[in-house]
């Protein structure tokens, strides 16, 4: 692996520490991150905010950087993809799709357009309802989608005029860095500005006074500290936080077929999304033969180092992550589930757990009733739907969920019923930059992505222009205090 270093107004800082970074396939060490300091970040900070001036004035300018910057991304995905594997350890083909749906966001809000919403236009005054820039974004990516989830942020953010600091995962820093380090010469120095460093880092962020703007993705505990960070400072927030997803089966579905989509749906990054499937409501007299085909799946499926070229799932991408998958199954086992498939750690090095699918099981049980983000699926079996719905909706977590049967209609009146921010019918993790995305109650706070997404960094300005022939037209500014 090469170096790897932080872009910073445009150059590479000298490093004043390192950390490591982990192949999770070996447990080992392979490479090096840059640690920030507090004078590095508070650097980066002055940079975003003094090129912030320049770029909040010409779209045009933002729109060529944001297609310049894809082409850069799909002209580097055989050389990015390896690196994200290497870190992240997901198989590279997932690793190259990862890259290039980055370069795809991109392209999408490069194209997207914005154009005032104009609220009156008479004799007296034309009135525009605008969207600015907010300033200086700081925004903190996880180690799930590095790269993609990146871009989530930063092609909206650009093309509203803003600037970035940007922290990826202190366990999925190196292909950020190296991205940030490939786009100098298409951005403006200060425009991007990616830093890396651990938990302490981001907190920093978060009460940094130059950042008017903090978009988070990442855990729900993580989440909150944000939002009592920015508080003092009344900064904006978007944060994408955690998900317990539901599926929910009916009564008409096709076991084998339903079986296979869900599988896909849960074991998407070998578990590691926070909307995949993570618990799935099954009816009593279709539940044996879906359980068995879902088991069929984890049986068949490849599990290895994503370098190898036949890999389909993967290691869990850190230890902390494997610990917790490995207590929620044992802990499960212990109440009475059945591990009809996996339920057990890998032998060998690296942080590989076997696709696990628990039968026997019901909510109260932390895996049913927690987020696992990880290859262990409970199946929860239910003899009436407005019951399945309900518990469905008990719960602190609404991000997405799916209903699944051949009657899409009814499928779509149960999906309506799910309190979260996607409900997909008949499909599960269908996702597109026009598609705004987001969480209900602790899941999250705004959306990412459309129009929708654009607008979270943004704020509303009125622009109220008077026709009147003296110019002094107050309209009704005598009637408000």
């Amino acid at each position: 692996m090469s170096e790897f270093v932080m872009t910073i107004d445009g150059a590479t800082p000298a490093p004043e520490a390192v950390f490591e970074v982990l192949n999770p396939a070996t447990g080992e060490v392979f490479a090096e991150a840059p640690e920030c300091t507090t004078r590095q970040l508070d650097a980066a900070f002055d940079a975003a905010t003094k090129a912030q001036r320049a770029w909040k004035l010409d779209e045009g300018a933002r729109r060529s950087a944001l297609k310049k910057m894809a082409d850069v991304l799909f002209a580097a995905t055989a050389e990015l993809a390896p690196i994200l594997t290497a870190e992240q350890g997901k198989p590279l083909a997932d690793a190259s799709v990862e890259v290039m749906a980055s370069a795809i966001w991109c392209q999408y809000f490069a194209d997207l357009e914005t154009p005032p919403q104009v609220i009156q236009d008479d004799g007296e005054a034309r009135v525009d309802v605008v969207r600015r820039p907010m300033g200086v974004v700081a925004a903190i990516t996880p180690w799930n989608f590095p790269l993609t989830l990146a871009f989530w942020k930063i092609a909206p953010a650009l093309l509203a005029g803003n600037t970035l600091v940007l922290k990826p995962s202190p366990f999925t820093p190196l292909t950020t860095l190296k991205v940030a380090e490939m786009l100098r010469d298409t951005l403006p120095p200060g425009v991007l500005n990616v830093t890396s460093g651990g938990d302490e880092l981001g907190a920093w962020m978060s009460e940094h006074p130059q950042a008017r703007k903090i978009s988070f993705t990442g855990s729900i505990e993580t989440g909150k500290k944000v939002a009592v960070s920015a508080a003092p400072d009344l900064k904006r927030l978007t944060l994408e936080l955690g998900g317990n997803d539901p599926a929910i089966v009916l009564d008409d579905a096709d076991p084998a077929l339903v079986a296979r989509a869900i599988f896909a749906g849960a074991f998407n990054n070998n578990g590691q999304v926070c909307s995949a499937i993570k618990r799935v409501y099954v009816p009593e007299r279709l539940y044996d033969d879906v359980v068995e085909a879902l088991a069929a799946s984890a049986t068949d499926i490849k599990v290895g180092d994503g370098a190898e070229p036949d890999t389909k799932l993967g290691p869990i991408n850190n230890r902390p992550q494997y610990e917790r998958v490995s207590e929620l199954v044992s802990d499960a086992v212990a109440h009475g589930a059945k591990a009809v498939t996996g339920g057990h750690p890998m032998d060998g090095r690296g942080y590989f757990y076997e696709p696990t699918i628990l039968a026997d099981i019901s909510d109260g049980v932390r895996i049913v009733d927690e987020e696992q983000v990880g290859p262990a699926l409970p199946d929860i079996p239910y003899r009436d739907l407005d019951d399945a719905v309900e518990r469905a909706n008990s719960t602190h977590f609404g991000l997405s969920g799916s209903v699944w049967g051949t009657d899409a209609d009814r499928a779509a009146e149960i999906a309506g019923r799910l309190e979260c921010g996607t409900a997909w019918v008949n499909t599960h993790l269908a996702l597109g930059p026009q598609q705004p995305f987001g969480g209900f109650k602790w899941s999250g706070l705004g959306v990412e992505n459309g129009p929708w997404g654009l607008s979270e960094f943004t704020e509303l300005q009125v622009v109220h222009r008077s026709k009147s022939a003296d110019g002094l037209n107050l309209g009704t500014a005598g009637l408000v205090s």
